[in-house]
């Protein structure tokens, strides 16, 4: 591991609170933590910074996710399976990680999440209340090949984002309100940083002494996330999934045009 002065120390620990916040209420912390992670440590590779990532992020949706259960009622028939095929997946999917360039998938995610903040914004009442009679078998079935399959496999390999695209799917498909979306999407994410987090270790791409302090600022920020989405409910998490979507937005599209 790179030495990292004390400034940059800073500012990754505190990155790593707020993203822990974010991915508590509705997903996104990445977009925080990553970018701190590749400017703290310039010339890091791409993997370790995703790796490293993950040991910090797991910790936090962890936390999270034991917040909601305890607080309110899951859906464990969609989200348990889930979480247990989101390890695999996103285990595949980060071990093909240094193989897939990222303006291969820029593009595609940028659309989606596009498509996703119009969806929300032209649906006021999305996610605010539960819609218990979308939940049919078929619905289960495919919200746990889309959360534990294709959400997960985009998580091992790259990630930021993921936690958002979990609140959507689970609100459209099954219809849960975004509280408790958020608590089934913290379930399933926190299968897709352990399978992500195993690929990488083994390979050696994880920082594990700045990931554990990263981690521990990951959890208070989780904690204070996962209580506040739960007591202000599902109008809270729909305001900070628009801001999240649109800043997720904003920075894949500069990205896109720095790389064009």
């Amino acid at each position: 591991m790179r030495p990292v002065d004390p400034l940059s120390l800073t500012t990754l620990f505190a990155a790593a609170a707020v993203a822990g916040w974010v991915d508590a209420v509705v997903g996104g912390g990445g977009l925080l933590l990553l970018p701190a992670l590749l400017v703290a440590a310039p010339g890091v590779p791409v993997a370790t910074a995703l790796g490293t990532n993950k040991l910090a992020a797991i910790a936090g949706t962890s936390t999270a996710a034991v917040t909601y259960a305890r607080r309110t009622k899951v859906d464990w028939a969609v989200a348990g399976p889930a979480a247990g095929l989101a390890v695999v997946t996103a285990g595949v999917g980060a071990a093909l990680a240094g193989a897939v360039p990222a303006g291969a998938y820029r593009p595609v995610v940028l659309v989606v999440l596009v498509a996703v903040a119009v969806f929300v914004a032209v649906r006021p009442r999305l996610g605010t209340v539960a819609v218990p009679q979308r939940r049919t078998r078929v619905r289960v079935v495919v919200a746990v090949a889309v959360a534990g399959g294709g959400i997960a496999l985009y998580d091992g390999l790259i990630g930021p984002g993921t936690g958002t695209f979990l609140v959507v799917a689970f609100t459209v498909l099954v219809g849960a309100d975004f509280v408790h979306g958020s608590a089934m999407a913290k379930i399933v994410n926190a299968g897709t940083n352990l399978g992500a987090l195993v690929v990488f270790g083994l390979a050696g791409h994880v920082w594990w002494l700045l990931g554990l302090g990263m981690a521990v600022c990951n959890i208070a920020g989780a904690a204070l996330g996962a209580r506040m989405a739960l007591r202000r409910g599902a109008g809270f998490v729909r305001v900070v999934l628009l801001v999240v979507v649109l800043a997720l937005v904003a920075k894949l599209g500069y990205d896109q045009w720095r790389a064009g």
